[in-house]
């Protein structure tokens, strides 16, 4: 018993242990702790920097789409450099822009 004579009497207060208590309970305990609420922060950060980035691509998909919508040399381009597709009367030659390394 001797412990409890060398606590400070404003540590012995009911109050004050019930403060704590609750204090515990609210930062660590609870199913909305402290770090339950840093980690949704984190992701709602990273789902607004991706909604962000994926409004910005859609924007320029549309304009893209636009240009081929009405303008014939943009489709066509566009043919061109990604079906590969061709004239009748051309011959389309394919060069890598890396050189494959000879295998021995």
């Amino acid at each position: 018993m001797k412990f409890f004579t060398y606590i400070p009497t404003w540590l012995k207060s009911k109050f004050l242990i019930a403060l704590a208590a609750f204090a515990v309970i609210l930062l660590f305990l609870d199913k909305n702790d402290v770090f339950t609420v840093m980690a949704r922060n984190k992701e709602l950060r990273e789902l607004k920097q991706s909604k962000a980035y994926y409004t910005e691509k859609i924007a320029a998909e549309r304009k893209e789409l636009e240009a081929l919508k009405n303008n014939p040399a943009t489709l066509e381009k566009y043919a061109r450099e990604k079906y590969l597709m061709k004239r009748d009367n051309e011959d389309l030659f394919i060069v890598p822009e890396k050189p494959v390394p000879a295998n021995n």
